[in-house]
């Protein structure tokens, strides 16, 4: 009968086995390992030594508070020949002797989380087990290496924002690296309402990324649990901070984790988006960020967002709302679940609260490929996601008689839906992986597949000969400034036409509520002979759109046109974003690690008054030890000169580095930028 080991102590090999695991960014102080890749440990025995066929050792693997075999919580092992990467397994990858060389591995399918290993009757270690996007037995493998560096190892990137005509990346520091950040995720998961309910459960699901994306969907907001984000679509923030405020998820994680999971105020879509795609990654599940711009929130599924307008253009008693953009995450994995190979890879899952899935606020995962092919019935939440992307939109005016008519609009929804470039700062376009193009044989064959009999119906009662209405933007609309916009009107029909033109503009948020007037025109007689044309200008004065502004710098402009002749109206829309003023960065000094550098940043006052209580700061990932380093200047800056600072920081690890820059002040505020640095060893 082979005799059991008798183990004195352990040694972990942290070091070693945490480089071979990519996990050594997390720290050498603790055992952080990949599912279905082998890791090895010392065994220093109390007595007697290891004899091949002799020796023998039982293994136990344990997770969450009732590991049970059955639910794959608890395994029992001994020693192999070799390692079996496909289960969990051990093997003696030393020679006879007092001390045993033993490699182990956790089962590609097993649940990621904390773990105690039993080796023997009693010496016991603990170790942390991740996902493994490199092993190709996980459902979240991913075969590119250059992928991998992006999706799971880059601890920051670009979110884009404001505009589909004027994208503007915002830079963001996921840090899910960052001491204590996994430890937080980790939290999240144990604090989510399932795991409360039934512990054994809801550690046993968490072998499948599926069930973890649905987990974080909810839990990253906080509307039905204990969740990280507070959502805030207001302009009131007290008793928290703006959203725009937040460059990083490193502070929003510590501060939910260290405040007893007491939600962080306030989160708004792309936060909420970025803290779920630092939490995938740091469990190793691949993600990235995506907007979608001119987004459609259908309230009732039926693929129809209804507005609606009174005589002069106004909105009036709209539910639905077009989003200016807005971000969720995907997250790479397989889908056993829906029997179907092509739906496997990217999956969009969104945790910013809109609407109830199964009773709670979450959305997704749902494979994109079925929302570009129309498959509604896919799990989880095809249809919204759909119609996000594909909602038709239909505009009706309210009459001051009571009657209601149609007004001709282009609105097209889902537009340039873009992410970060694998490997540089580029934006991506991957509308194509959601959606066919406009007006496709394949587009119409999704909308028939999926009911979208309006869509279809719509595409072909776009304008013809007629009148045309466009709104044409100078090209330098810059915070501080005055300018120009102008509705262009012209007659492509065979007969003159005499209209009613209202041009309007109004601040408004990017998730398309309206805020107050910055500029109005109301021309009662229009004429245009057969082929005229009219450009009408509409002036936008920063003495009046400054106190309407919100922290989005967005204003919407509508121009309605009525043909007296047939009375039939035509509007179009379109929002311009007032552009802030570019942050410049220079590094001083050769950047190393652990070498004390000093970044000198400026930013140009564009506004006609001096800006007071400024004050910019720093922040990256493995440049600044995981805080906000800030610099308070001590003067005012007045119109047209440069508030500068000079802000020292010590970067820990070589590679190449995102420094993200901030500066407040007392009326230019959440102003963003970055600098690239390469950190030498």
């Amino acid at each position: 009968m082979a005799q059991e080991l008798s183990i004195d102590r352990v040694s972990l090999e942290c070091e070693f086995n945490n480089m071979d695991h990519r996990t050594d960014l997390n720290g050498v102080d603790r055992l952080i390992v990949r599912r279905g890749q082998p890791f090895s440990i010392s065994l220093y025995l109390r007595s007697g030594g290891y004899q091949p066929g002799a020796s023998s050792l039982t293994c136990v693997a344990e997770t969450g508070p009732q590991p049970v075999e059955q639910y794959g919580t608890r395994a029992v092992f001994g020693l192999s020949p070799s390692v079996d990467t496909s289960c969990w397994s051990a093997a003696v990858i030393s020679p006879p002797g007092d001390m045993v060389a033993l490699s182990l591995c956790a089962s590609p399918e097993a649940p990621i989380g904390r773990y105690t290993l039993t080796l023997g009757p009693s010496t016991q270690i603990q170790f942390i087990l991740l996902f493994n996007p490199w092993c190709k037995d996980d459902a979240v493998h991913m075969e590119s290496e250059q992928d991998l560096a992006e999706y799971v190892l880059a601890q920051d990137g670009l979110i884009f924002r404001d505009l589909n005509n004027y994208p503007i990346a915002t830079p963001w520091t996921y840090g899910q690296f960052e001491s204590g950040i996994l430890d937080a995720c980790l939290r999240i998961l144990d604090m989510n309402p399932k795991c409360l309910r039934n512990p054994g459960k809801d550690h046993s699901g968490r072998r499948n990324p599926i069930y973890v994306c649905r987990v974080l969907s909810a839990m990253v907001n906080c509307n039905d649990d204990r969740g990280v984000l507070f959502g805030n679509w207001s302009n009131n923030f007290d008793g928290g901070v703006s959203p725009m405020f937040w460059r990083s998820s490193v502070e929003i994680l510590r501060n939910w984790d260290t405040q007893a999971c007491a939600p962080v105020k306030f989160g708004q879509c792309w936060v909420f988006a970025a803290v779920a795609c630092s939490v995938s990654r740091a469990l190793g599940i691949p993600c990235r960020v995506v907007t979608n711009y001119a987004s459609a929130h259908d309230s009732n599924a039926d693929l129809l967002i209804k507005r609606y307008i009174d005589e002069n253009g106004k909105p009036v008693g709209s539910k639905e709302m077009i989003w200016n953009y807005h971000c969720w995450v995907e997250s790479w994995m397989t889908r056993p679940d829906l029997k179907n190979p092509e739906f496997n890879g990217w999956q969009a899952y969104d945790p910013t609260p809109q609407e109830r899935s199964e009773k709670v606020f979450c959305c997704g995962p749902v494979p994109l490929r079925a929302i570009k092919q129309g498959e509604l019935t896919c799990s989880y939440d095809a249809p919204f996601v759909f119609a996000e992307v594909n909602a038709d939109v239909v505009t009706y005016m309210k009459k001051q008689d009571g009657s209601m008519s149609k007004v001709t609009t282009t609105t097209l929804v889902g537009q340039m839906i873009s992410t970060k470039s694998v490997g540089s700062d580029d934006r991506e376009d991957i509308t194509h992986l959601y959606k066919y193009p406009e007006g496709s044989a394949e587009e119409r064959e999704t909308f028939t597949k999926a009911n979208h009999q309006n869509k279809l119906l719509h595409q072909q009662q776009q304008q013809g000969d007629g009148l045309h209405l466009a709104i044409k933007v100078s090209p330098d609309m810059r915070k501080g400034c005055d300018f120009d916009v102008f509705a262009l009107v012209s007659n492509k029909g065979h007969s003159d036409k005499k209209c009613r033109l209202v041009f309007g503009s109004c601040a408004v948020s990017y998730t398309g509520v309206m805020g107050g007037n910055c500029g109005f025109k109301d021309m009662l007689n229009v004429e245009l002979p057969p082929g005229g044309e009219r450009r009408v200008p509409l002036r936008l004065n920063y003495s009046k759109y400054d106190a309407e502004l919100t922290e989005d710098n967005l204003i919407r402009l509508a121009a309605l046109l009525l043909d007296y002749s047939t009375g039939e109206a035509l509007m179009t829309l379109r929002t311009i974003v007032l552009t802030n003023p570019e942050i410049k960065v220079q590094i001083l000094g050769e950047p190393k690690e652990n070498r004390r550098l000093a970044a000198e940043i400026s930013l140009k006052n564009p506004l006609p008054e001096p800006l007071h209580n400024c004050c910019f700061s720093i922040e990256g990932a493995n440049l600044t030890g995981g805080t906000v380093i800030c610099e308070s200047l001590g003067q005012s800056v007045e119109p047209g000169q440069d508030a500068k600072a000079k802000i020292y920081f010590t970067p820990t690890r070589s590679g190449l580095r995102k420094l993200v820059v901030d500066f407040n002040s007392n009326r230019l505020c959440h102003v963003k930028g970055y600098r690239n640095v390469i950190i030498g060893k």
